[in-house]
């Protein structure tokens, strides 16, 4: 499969930035991780929101490993978030990072949001990796708490992503892209479905952008030169999910 070019990461004249951001479900780094950090490297991220990283013995190690095969280091979260992670490319300046644990319902496993503000070139970003339930009526609330969160980071424009356990049509999918921009339905690129690699039947995974953010391109980069069908299938239990967004400049940084 031939793909049309997605928009390489870049600052624009005007302050403005192009960034590419990927989310993924790492399946705690279970499976080929040699293949997982290739489809990383491949896709060339400025942000990828992580899900299901390694949260036991010795996870920091583990992360590390993982950013360093893949050209980027560790911005937060892991077990200290509950699974969800974010890593970066040395294009961001971190202005902080805050690992948030949800309220946990007895009996199913706990969740939480990695989140950040970076600066990438002239823009000023809000990140956050989410990993939702699998229980409809939690993940709907949890879905509600993600919103909040954004808004409670107080920046002019964020990205969230991450494996939703939800499809387009879902509650809780519909409540967030209500809100946010889908970028898979603004600006189609790529593959559609995540989940699984070997047979893909369901959109779980996605990567939402607020309202000011442009969408260049969305969607699964099988095809991308430098991704193998091998090492996708490989990596991980996901396909990961690449976005070409042009973040507007947000003028100068608070004193």
């Amino acid at each position: 499969m031939v793909m049309t070019p997605l928009p390489d990461s870049r600052t624009e004249p005007d302050g403005s930035a192009v960034v590419r951001v990927l989310t993924y479900n790492v399946r705690s780094m279970r499976d080929d991780t040699a293949a997982l950090a290739r489809v990383i490297r491949a896709c060339a991220p400025d942000l990828v929101l992580v899900q299901e990283a390694p949260r036991f013995f010795r996870w920091r190690k583990a992360a590390a490993r993982l950013a360093k095969r893949s050209g980027l280091v560790v911005l937060g979260g892991g077990a200290t978030a509950a699974g969800p992670m974010l890593l970066c490319s040395l294009r961001a300046t971190v202005e902080r990072t805050e690992d948030i644990l949800l309220p946990r319902t007895p009996g199913l496993h706990r969740r939480g949001f990695a989140t950040a503000v970076v600066r990438i070139a002239g823009t000023r970003i809000g990140v956050l990796s989410c990993h939702l339930s699998l229980q409809r009526e939690e993940r709907l609330a949890q879905s509600e708490l993600l919103l909040r969160q954004l808004e409670a980071m107080d920046v002019p424009h964020a990205v969230a992503a991450g494996d939703l356990n939800d499809v387009p049509t879902g509650k809780a999918f519909r409540h967030v892209a209500g809100r946010l921009q889908d970028c898979w339905a603004v600006a189609p690129w790529g593959g559609e479905l995540t989940f699984t690699p070997g047979d893909p039947r369901r959109r779980i995974d996605a990567v939402f952008a607020t309202h000011g953010i442009e969408v260049l391109g969305c969607g699964v980069p099988a095809g991308l030169p430098g991704i193998d069908e091998a090492d996708l299938r490989a990596a991980t239990d996901h396909l990961p999910v690449l976005a070409a967004l042009r973040v507007p400049a947000s003028g100068p940084e608070p004193a």
